[in-house]
């Protein structure tokens, strides 16, 4: 079965335009519901948490209306991380969690993601199973066998104090003057209070969420705010979450920016010296520097890399019994406490590395040198299929052979925006900036 509604991580698009309607959510929460109730028997539950868009409150609203006309009980978590979702629908004995959100995504986008009750999210296959549904239309439950809703208000709760024990017993944070920005998002609640409660000194950035400013000029995508802030403050390190919290990048004592490469490196480093790296191996994507690759083959370690997302990180991971993986985007995944990327907890990991060792951030942030990379985005319209272009093709083509053996070329459709994505290595910097560029104006051209 393929997947038209379900892109790389859920569903995406602008609210209140097809398909993050709030008739499509009523479809999506009936489909899925029908789905995980496929024996017809009362008690199965769904967890729902969401970020801090305007729109969660009517996709909030349609899902539940649509996962209680098929009888499933939904229990209402508020504004939470993304990682809390897969948390608490293991947690609670959930059939299925779902996470209302658009991640990184400006605020007028949202999307709707789904996780099994195993915690981690549903495959392609149940994905395609549920867009089947929707096509061919729900039974819904008889009269008394339609579900119940309630807010469960203490969700947040548990998963702040989860977040806490995958540090060492007894560790604390005293003495670390810490930035976290929460990007207005889901985790401006949760994540100072963690740091709060294990004694950093917490400085606080964009926790003030109204509705229309997540990831506005703040979070993992837009981190000057926070950058400057650890600089003005002399503090110690900062911590950037996005908008759902389920990625991070870490800025040094003097606002400089390390990104998920850099972050994997020192974790895979420190996880096999402690010999708890299984396999020796760290997952990634084709995203991944080359030069985390040439850090991990000096250890003795592997790194398996897999397509972009990190639906498809975790996957490998599941299937081989791995527990360290990752995007250079930040989503950094360690399946010995959470089952999708979790950007809070792998703050902590850092910042336990900082304890641990007496070194500043600036010094546990470059683990390798990178490779010279670009990456340009080019933004296409519905309908347009500018890869197809012979022009970009032939271009395409041509780079590959100039860069043979020197380099590596990337060029891919995102998954979750209407935009080609064009990333070249290479350590000759001038033959990089040329290619780029040359790539971009042919499918810039082509549209």
């Amino acid at each position: 079965m393929t997947r038209k509604l379900f892109g790389t991580d859920g569903v995406r698009g602008q609210a209140n335009t097809w398909p993050m309607t709030a008739e499509m959510a009523l479809k999506l929460g009936a489909a899925a519901g029908r789905h995980f109730r496929q024996d017809g028997k009362n008690g199965h539950r769904v967890v729902i948490g969401k970020d801090t868009r305007l729109s969660c409150y009517m996709l909030e609203n349609a899902l539940t209306a649509g996962l209680c006309s098929t009888g499933m009980n939904v229990l209402l978590l508020g504004p939470v991380p993304t990682p809390a979702v897969g948390f608490l629908t293991r947690s609670m004995r959930a059939d299925v969690g779902i996470m209302i959100s658009a991640s990184h995504n400006p605020a007028t986008d949202n999307g709707i993601k789904f996780f099994g009750p195993d915690g981690f999210k549903l495959s392609d296959q149940a994905e395609a199973a549920i867009e089947s549904l929707i096509e061919q239309g729900c039974e819904l439950a008889a009269p008394l066998e339609i579900g119940r809703a309630r807010r469960i208000d203490d969700g947040l709760g548990r998963y702040v104090e989860y977040a806490k024990t995958t540090l060492p017993k007894g560790a604390r944070l005293d003495g670390l003057k810490v930035v976290i920005d929460c990007a207005n998002g889901a985790a401006y609640k949760a994540a100072p209070e963690v740091l709060w409660e294990l004694g950093a000194e917490v400085i606080p950035v964009g926790i003030a969420p109204d509705g229309t400013n997540i990831n506005k000029g703040v979070g993992s995508t837009q981190p000057r705010a926070a950058a400057e802030t650890v600089v003005a403050h002399g503090a110690d390190l900062g911590i950037c979450l996005d908008g759902d919290a389920d990625r991070v990048l870490i800025l040094d004592e003097h606002g400089q920016i390390a990104d998920g490469d850099q972050i994997m490196a020192l974790l895979a480093a420190r996880w096999a010296a402690e010999e708890r790296l299984n396999d020796g191996t760290l997952v990634a994507t084709v995203m991944s520097n080359l030069g985390l690759e040439r850090f991990l083959h000096g250890k003795g370690l592997r790194l398996e890399r897999t397509a972009v997302g990190d639906r498809y990180v975790v996957e490998r991971m599941r299937d081989k019994g791995l527990n360290l993986g990752g995007e250079q985007s930040g989503h950094i995944v360690m399946t010995d406490y959470a089952t999708t990327g979790d950007g809070l907890i792998a703050g902590l990991q850092f910042l336990l590395a900082m304890a641990e060792t007496g070194q500043p951030a600036s010094a546990l942030t470059r683990q390798f040198d990178p490779v010279p990379q670009r990456l340009r985005n080019v933004r296409y319209a519905a309908g347009q299929t500018p890869m197809e272009a012979s022009r970009v093709q032939t271009a395409i083509a041509e780079a590959e052979a100039r860069l043979q053996g020197s380099g590596r070329l990337l060029i891919r459709k995102s998954g979750t925006e209407p935009l080609v994505r064009v990333m070249v290595e290479c350590e000759d910097t001038a033959l990089l900036d040329e290619i780029v560029t040359g790539l971009v104006d042919e499918i810039e051209a082509a549209l």
